[in-house]
């Protein structure tokens, strides 16, 4: 996200500029978005702290990463998961987003609506929403990909809709190994169950997500939950 100036001094510029028009300070403050291409002060400010949000997770991810993101829909973790891959490229790295729920040109429009032009972003960033993805194609398809490279799947349970692939456990371990050999962050998009709204709990945990098969989740080397507003991560513990 790049804004002319940080946004402490946008928002001092706002409230100089309330006091020598006399304006209200909100309407100084769309004032100001406005020149930095929002049509608002509270989408400037949604976007910078989603853009804050994943800067903070990319600098935290290893190669060798395997993460999850997981939330109940409407949670903004297919935003936060597109905002790690263009921060990736933003990075000096290369990003594959692999989507099995939108298609090629919904991703673009999502990364449109994050003040980013796709075609700024070059052949850093590619975009794969063919039918067929499951491990064998992540692999196939990841064979030339340098290291560091972040590959965001979207998302983890669709992996197990095809009848011709493997288990989600043994794709799970496939990509693991991947992950490992090639020194790439794999990053995962992951569904929470719904019983997790009766469980009076304020975040999702490991136990939530919905997995319609077993799937070994110490696999996974880290995790992030989303809900209302608010972001866990941490560390997933190994069975010893």
């Amino acid at each position: 996200m790049r804004l002319s100036q940080p946004i402490h001094r946008l928002k001092r510029r706002a409230r100089l500029l309330s006091r020598s028009d006399a304006l209200p300070l909100h309407v100084a403050l769309d004032r100001i978005a406005l020149e930095e291409g929002f049509p608002s002060w509270s989408l400037l400010a949604a976007r910078h702290a989603e853009w804050r949000a994943g800067s903070r997770l990319l600098s935290r991810l290893d190669p060798g990463d395997l993460l999850l993101i997981a939330g109940r829909p409407g949670q903004g973790k297919t935003r936060l998961g597109i905002r790690l891959a263009v921060d990736a490229v933003r990075a000096g790295r290369h990003a594959v987003i692999f989507t099995l729920e939108y298609h090629r040109d919904q991703v673009l429009d999502c990364i449109r609506s994050m003040g980013e032009d796709p075609r700024r972003l070059g052949d850093r960033l590619s975009i794969d929403d063919a039918d067929e993805i499951d491990a064998d194609h992540i692999v196939a398809r990841s064979d030339t990909a340098p290291p560091g490279t972040l590959i965001l799947i979207d998302y983890l349970q669709l992996l197990d809709q095809r009848r011709d692939s493997a288990s989600l456990s043994a794709q799970v371990s496939t990509l693991r190994t991947l992950a490992r050999q090639r020194d790439l962050i794999l990053v995962f998009l992951s569904q929470v169950h719904r019983s997790f709204a009766a469980s009076g709990r304020s975040m999702p945990r490991l136990s939530d997500l919905k997995l319609p098969n077993p799937v070994d989740l110490s696999a996974f080397t880290r995790s992030c939950f989303v809900h209302q507003g608010r972001m866990t991560f941490g560390a997933v513990r190994h069975r010893a």
